[in-house]
């Protein structure tokens, strides 16, 4: 991303906070530091208790282009001083910042450059998640920034509705005044999905440029996290459902009937697979009350919400909630939804043979998963990691699925381990597949632990048919008295390593590393310190 020194003051960047002493000096430096694009930047306080409102007033007075708005009362959500913030602009164009997050450098800069070349009344740019203190990066809806774009309405682009965040786009103010777009008041979490709905249904035109313009810092650790991390009660949950409600209803009756149906369609992609996947996680009066208000929520639907896609987890996932008064199958469901290309057994039919989720579940079909080619079926592969005299052995079975598994005839699995933290991959090449009883066929590979190093390594399958076409997927953690366990083995290169196999939340295999005695002294430290808390 290249700075454009010439741009004259034209941005009004908008800083929330509330009780951040620690990290909101950092995100409004980081917006001053976006140069002499940036006119002002309003920073509202939230009627904060620590120093916050201290430090703001200090950096006021080390820069003039800070603002303070200091609220009387705390409002409880981040829609309120947003708003405050829009009615306190003097610029020509506004974006948003969080109190714990950063602008990167040349933010302010593409994206006011490509709204004044393209006349466009909104820009939106790539969102990067930074998980700390790792310092790991995930793209925020990456597709959508794939290649710059130019759109006369978002109607050219229904995925616009996935990206729901209001920080990674530059708005022109007259727009949003104009059109009367505002942040729901008070203490209404997931505020973003409604401004962005009331944005997409005044039909701006827009711009998307690929550049990173913001960076989403993710901290999991925190003692007070936020609220897209906080899901553990069903108040998030209820919260979460009624704000995708109201996008859905300003979308249609602002007359974006595609942009709507498109907005239905990511709640069950998106919102459904995640808390679904979760809810192994949670006690039984917590999974009740999801699955009795996720089932009226659902309810809401007509019957052209379900006619795309019939097989996509998310419908599934809603079909098979919708079916069954209480929770049910909850591994299955959990697996499905964070691993769509993954339908564990059991495989049932009906009467008439015809698959179905469950032999009591007949209602829910899966007859579309008879015509789908065999790359495209959510295949089940289980693994385990077995220890050997002369190192470790990874053993993996592809289960059968309706008749379609043995009709395309699997050839070969090619193995790839990839490190959670860094990114980088380790491949083993292709193994192949041999019939190993009724319904299943089954592969061997050692794995060489001391060439794979310290850290969290995730196993990625790629399944080869007779027919040349591959199945990317991942692999079910089994477990059992002979797999290998947590332990510490002798390695010529580290000396010692410590090895523990887990299954991720989703439950599919994975595996951690320490390397060498300071290694894996630490992780006993850790767990030692875990164990006393």
């Amino acid at each position: 991303m290249q700075p454009h020194s010439h741009q004259k003051p034209a941005v009004s960047v908008v800083v929330i906070g509330y009780n951040d002493e620690d990290h909101i000096t950092e995100a409004v430096r980081s917006a001053l530091a976006q140069g002499p694009a940036v006119r002002e930047v309003v920073a509202v306080d939230d009627c904060s208790t620590d120093g916050t409102f201290a430090l703001l007033t200090g950096l006021a007075a080390d820069d003039e282009r800070v603002r303070v708005i200091r609220r009387d009362s705390n409002s409880g959500g981040c829609g309120s001083p947003r708003n405050n913030g829009i009615d306190a602009v003097t610029s020509p164009y506004v974006m948003f910042l969080d109190s714990d997050d950063v602008l990167p450098p040349g933010a302010v800069d593409v994206l006011l450059a490509t709204a004044r070349t393209e006349d466009a009344e909104v820009v939106s740019g790539l969102c990067v998640r930074r998980e700390l203190p790792s310092g790991r990066e995930v793209p925020w809806q990456e597709e959508l920034y794939a290649e710059p774009a130019v759109l006369d309405r978002p109607t050219r682009q229904p995925r616009l509705v996935h990206d729901t965040l209001c920080v990674n786009k530059l708005y022109r103010a007259d727009f949003l005044r104009e059109h009367a777009i505002r942040f729901p008041e008070g203490r209404f979490r997931y505020e973003d999905f409604v401004f962005t709905a009331r944005v997409l249904a005044a039909g701006p035109r827009m711009a998307l440029v690929p550049d990173r313009v913001y960076v989403w810092h993710v901290r999991r650790s925190a003692e007070q996290l936020s609220i897209s991390l906080d899901r553990a009660g069903i108040d998030n949950w209820r919260a979460r459902a009624e704000a995708s409600r109201q996008a859905y209803e300003i979308l249609l009756n602002s007359g974006q009937k595609e942009l709507a149906r498109a907005a239905r369609a990511k709640f069950l992609d998106h919102e459904l697979r995640m808390y679904a996947r979760e809810l192994g996680l949670r006690d039984a009066e917590y999974r009740q009350a999801w699955w009795t208000h996720t089932r009226e929520f659902l309810g809401e639907y007509d019957a052209a919400d379900w006619t795309t896609g019939p097989t996509a987890p998310g419908r599934l996932l809603a079909r098979v909630i919708l079916a069954s008064p209480e929770p049910r199958d909850l591994p299955r469901l959990r697996e499905l939804a964070a691993r769509p290309t993954r339908l564990c057994p059991p495989y049932a039919r009906d009467a008439q043979g015809t698959p179905v989720w469950a032999a009591d579940l007949p209602q829910v079909t899966l007859e579309p998963f008879l015509t789908r080619p065999a790359h495209q079926l959510p295949l089940a592969v289980d693994a385990e990691l077995r220890p050997r005299a002369r190192g470790t052995v990874l053993r993996l079975r592809l289960h059968e699925m309706y008749g379609r598994v043995a009709a395309a005839r699997p050839v070969a699995v090619e193995v790839e381990w990839r490190h959670r933290e860094q990114g980088r991959t380790r491949r083993q090449g292709a193994v192949a597949l041999r019939p190993a009883g009724e319904d299943l066929w089954s592969a061997e590979t050692a794995v060489d632990l001391t060439a794979l190093g310290a850290g969290t390594w995730d196993l990625r399958l790629r399944l080869r048919f007779a027919d040349g076409t591959t199945r990317e997927t991942t692999a079910h953690a089994r477990t059992g008295a002979k797999l290998l366990r947590r332990g510490v083995v002798p390695s010529l290169l580290h000396c010692v390593l410590l090895v523990q196999p887990y299954a991720t939340h989703s439950g599919a295999l994975a595996l951690r590393l320490a390397t060498g005695l300071r290694g894996v002294t630490s992780v006993l430290r850790g767990r030692l310190r875990r164990l006393l808390r």
